[in-house]
Order: structure tokens, then sequence, then C-alpha cells
């Protein structure tokens, strides 16, 4: 059965901004510590198109979150620059949404108030913005637990309202540093497909980071392969696979491929190493004809 091709709505569709470009032009980062350097990143060239969702996948180590804070503008890159629509990045970069691997609530805050915190922050009127909250809130599928405190609310519950804070005052680009990393594997993939609903709704320009390759393919238009440290990109895949991107994707030919492809670059570089298979003959192999086997 093909996938379906109908999206989800946008609660607030009329207000809602469309994503910016981003221009990652030559960019290499190195963290000097006395006489000690790391080399974290190496010559990034990346143009990401407005409205695009970009997975980035790569090793511990390589980077890759590094990158995700040069865009932000909370570091400033040893070399080369990065660009938002016609801005360059020279400092700490507001119109975002960033969502973390913890979802960092407030614990004696409920789930509406730690949402709304981020425009309080901003110093906005939480007032102007709590129906969009609600509706938000609904739509991931919390619009029940607004009033709960974080410890009410499993895993999974906490890190949509951490993506529902990082949204609620519509930024136009949204970066995701491994926000599924600490899920299980059934709550992951929930989340994965609420995640691909909202932004269908929104289409804003997301950055997302991960070590799952699976995840990397069911979710972005194009997947950035990193290499290990200094990192440098490997490859951008091209994904073709029709959206929404249900659970029969994984059934897809194209998926299988694209997560081949990505392993054996990861088996190339080293960061991979294949197990020695134990097939049903192996299992049963005898010391005594297992030796045999090795002459």
């Amino acid at each position: 059965m093909s996938p379906r091709l109908n999206t989800v709505p946008s609660p607030r569709a009329d207000d809602r901004r469309a994503g910016e470009g981003i221009s990652i032009a030559g960019v290499s980062q190195v963290f000097r510590r006395g006489r000690a350097e790391t080399h974290a990143l190496d010559g990034i060239d990346l143009a990401i198109r407005a409205g695009e969702f970009i997975a980035i996948v790569g090793p511990s180590g390589c980077g890759k979150s590094t990158l995700l804070r040069i865009v932000a503008g909370l570091i400033r890159p040893t070399g080369g620059s990065v660009t938002i629509g016609e801005k360059p990045v020279d400092g700490p970069h507001t119109d975002l949404g960033i969502v973390f691997q913890q979802p960092i609530l407030l614990d004696w805050r409920s789930v509406i108030d730690n949402v709304l915190l981020q425009v309080e922050m901003r110093s906005l009127p939480a007032r102007n913005f709590v129906e969009r909250a609600k509706a938000l809130l609904h739509q991931v599928g919390l619009g029940d637990f607004q009033d709960r405190l974080p410890h009410e609310l499993s895993g999974g519950m906490q890190q949509r309202a951490s993506i529902v804070r990082a949204l609620i005052h519509d930024p136009p680009l949204l970066l995701m540093d491994e926000p599924f990393g600490a899920l299980d594997a059934l709550t992951r993939e929930q989340m994965r497909l609420d995640l691909e609903a909202i932004w269908l709704s929104s289409r804003k320009t997301v950055i997302f980071i991960t070590h799952s390759i699976d995840e990397a393919v069911l979710l972005a238009d194009r997947v950035v392969v990193m290499s290990p440290r200094p990192g440098r990109i490997e490859r951008i895949i091209e994904v073709t696979l029709p959206r929404p991107r249900g659970l029969e994707a994984r059934r897809a030919r194209f998926f299988t491929e694209a997560t081949e492809q990505i392993t054996s670059i990861f088996l190339e570089r080293g960061v991979l190493h294949r197990g020695a298979a134990l097939g049903p003959r192996a299992a049963s192999t005898t010391p005594a004809s297992a030796g045999s086997a090795k002459e």
C-alpha cells in the first residue's frame, strides 16, 4: 500500500511563518585548551532550502552538535560563516526554537506554563499565546494534560511539551539536538510520526541531529552524513520517500537502499564494524570443527 499523501492541518495556519534558508560556508571549528587543540569541524559547506527538513547523522564526537550551536550563534566558528535568510550570524540568533535531548521542564510549572515560559523570556505578553499553546498541545496529544506537572508525564510526553515550547513563538527555524535519544524504541517511533505531522503543518526549516540512520532517512528531505572528527560532510543523500511516511515507509525499497548506503559509509570509515555472523550451522559447530574451519 502506498503512503497517504494528505497532511495534517496547522492549528493556526493563518499566521504561521514558513522556514528560512540557511547558508553554511567553509565552517571550521577548533577548540583550544592550553596547548591542546581539538579539531571539531573542517570545511563544512551546506545550503539548506527554506522549509527543508535536514537530518545530520554521524558518529559521536564528529561535531554535529557543535555545528548546530554555530548555526544558532552560540559558538563563533574558527573559520567560515553562517547566513540565515539574508542575515549573517554574528551572535546568538533568537528567531528560532531549540529542542535538546532532555526536555528541561521546570518541575513547579504546569505543562502549559512551561510552554509559555518561552514567550515570557522573550518579554512577550503570555496571554496572547495561550490559545496557540492549547492548540499546539492538542496537536501533539497533550490537550488533556496542559495543567499537569512534568513529573506526572512520561518521557515522551515531556519531550512533546518541549517541542511545543520551541514552536510557541512561531519561529521559522527549528534546531533539534538528538531530541529522541533518551526515549524507548516505541515512544521514539511515535515521536517520529508526530514530528513529521507537525513539520508538514508548518513547513519550518529543521536541522535534526541524530545517531539513528533509520530516523534520519524516515524524517529528512536530505540526510547529511558526517565523517569522524574532524567532522566533514561525507555525502548528502536526497530522500525521495513520499510523505507522510507512516510505519509502512520502512518497507519501501528506497528506505532499505538509503540505510544500507549510509551504513556502508560508516563501515568504510571504521565507525561501524561487522560482527561475526552466527548462522544455524555456525551455532552448532563444535570446537574441533571450528578449528578445522580456520585451517
